[in-house]
């Protein structure tokens, strides 16, 4: 049986959100305005069917697939929402399951560190080269939550709220993880969208 746990539409990825995408994924990248979804099952070997599922039922191309120990986790994107949707429809009769039967998004950490020594900031960057970077004295904004997924949705609902800069959207794993820098003002308004991101994600 294949258990749903992430399921998520975006219905135009955000600038900073799609470059990061095409820069660590390995299938198709996607590009800005694209719409996507995101979908982790269990086991992880599952997610060869829910992708060969998917891919058929539209035009969509596949953004990124992960086989992880416990989970797998596919990624398709077009420019054409209605190709996603429609994937995302036929994916999930095929499961038996529908989008409400995902799992429910726990926010394990958020918190906004204000004024970044330049230490702090120099270390981070170091440690997150798919990004953009974090420059001293600005604002960072930090999230954590699981199922890791639901991490996606709120990066894009973050940057479409204020004029941040992305720093690094890990979404696969145990544990979804943001981290989002910028002046205080702007991470204070992307941290509150983010947060009501992950509280009620998108279905459709």
């Amino acid at each position: 049986m294949v258990k749903l746990r992430t399921y998520v539409y975006i219905d135009s990825l955000q600038p900073q959100l799609a470059e990061y995408m095409a820069s660590v994924s390995q299938g198709f990248p996607p590009v800005p305005g694209d719409a996507c979804l995101w979908v982790e099952v269990a086991p992880g070997m599952a997610v060869h069917r829910v992708t060969d599922i998917a891919l058929k039922a539209s035009q969509v191309k596949l953004t990124q697939q992960v086989v992880e120990r416990a989970f797998g986790s596919m990624v398709i994107h077009s420019r054409d929402q209605s190709d996603v949707m429609q994937s995302g429809r036929v994916l999930l009769s095929s499961i038996g399951s529908e989008a409400e039967d995902r799992e429910h998004c726990v926010t394990e950490w958020q918190e906004i560190i204000r004024g970044m020594t330049s230490d702090h900031a120099v270390l981070i960057n170091r440690q997150h080269r798919g990004g953009s970077m974090m420059l001293p004295g600005e604002s960072m904004f930090i999230l954590e939550v699981q199922p890791a997924g639901y991490i996606v949705y709120a990066a894009n609902q973050a940057e479409k709220a204020a004029e941040i800069t992305l720093i690094d959207v890990r979404a696969v794993g145990a544990h979804g993880r943001l981290t989002l820098s910028g002046r205080e003002a702007d991470v204070e308004e992307a941290a509150a969208a983010a947060l009501a991101a992950v509280e009620n994600p998108a279905l459709f």
